[in-house]
């Protein structure tokens, strides 16, 4: 009788252990945007994508138990890459939105941010979105920026969408655009590296906004990556990759 419970413990400890190790080596295809710094950007001399959601993303797969590999597309396609299931998880800068959360699940929010308007350094007739009005604004495609201009100014302004931030960017600085409206973060590192000294951040933050790491609607992994930041966060990891990338603790 001992024997028997022995070897059917020995088949059924087996199995499970194979089960939990299948799901502890599960690699998931995980996507984001290239051009969304200091978040995520490709280090030209190792050709590898470095920023502060890298970091993040690397740290959540550790404690989570999954491996990935990392793909890049404009930002326009993530969401309805992750809603086929064409990719597992998604991590760019995503504000989480009621609109997106109904097709796609949202982690709990790893990052706060907002809005901003960026102008040439020489430019004091821009001071609010108000001001945009009869003048021409470039954002990106698909943002919640994007929404939210046309939802405050419509035909008033000459609003131009660009498929990456640095296609903005240049269009402000050659003259293309009056302003850039975009996520307070990216302009506020594109001004003060960059565009230091040609271009300048004004204006109030419009729409506070949390950034979510994006999975499939009713994906396993929501509970595993939400305890991940959680403990990055009581433990300190998380502070300490916020002040690598932004010069200061998580909240400042």
């Amino acid at each position: 009788m001992k024997r028997q419970f022995t070897v059917a413990s020995l088949v059924s400890c087996l199995a499970l252990g194979l089960a939990t190790s299948a799901h502890a080596q599960e690699t998931l295809d995980v996507v984001t945007d290239p051009s969304f710094v200091p978040f995520e950007m490709m280090d030209q001399e190792t050709g590898q994508m470095v920023g502060f959601d890298m970091d993040i993303v690397a740290e959540v797969a550790e404690r989570a138990g999954f491996e990935y590999n990392l793909r890049t597309m404009d930002f326009n396609g993530i969401i309805p890459a992750v809603q086929t299931g064409n990719v597992d998880i998604a991590i760019a800068g995503i504000t989480i939105t009621d609109e997106r959360a109904e097709i796609v699940d949202f982690s709990d929010p790893y990052y706060d941010s907002g809005l901003r308007l960026l102008v040439n350094a020489d430019d004091d007739s821009i001071q609010s979105i108000e001001d945009l009005e009869g003048k021409s604004v470039g954002t990106k495609i698909g943002s919640t920026s994007y929404d939210f201009l046309q939802e405050n100014l419509g035909d008033d302004a000459d609003i131009t969408p660009y498929p990456g931030s640095s296609d903005m960017y240049m269009a402000l600085l050659g003259g293309s655009v009056d302003a850039v409206f975009y996520d307070a973060p990216n302009v506020g590192y594109f001004s003060q590296t960059q565009g230091e000294g040609r271009a300048k951040v004004v204006g109030p933050l419009y729409e506070g906004q949390q950034y979510g790491i994006v999975l499939v609607k009713g994906s396993d992994w929501v509970e595993p990556v939400n305890e991940a930041l959680a403990s990055m966060k009581e433990d300190g990891t998380y502070d300490e990759i916020h002040s690598k990338w932004f010069g200061s603790a998580s909240g400042e």
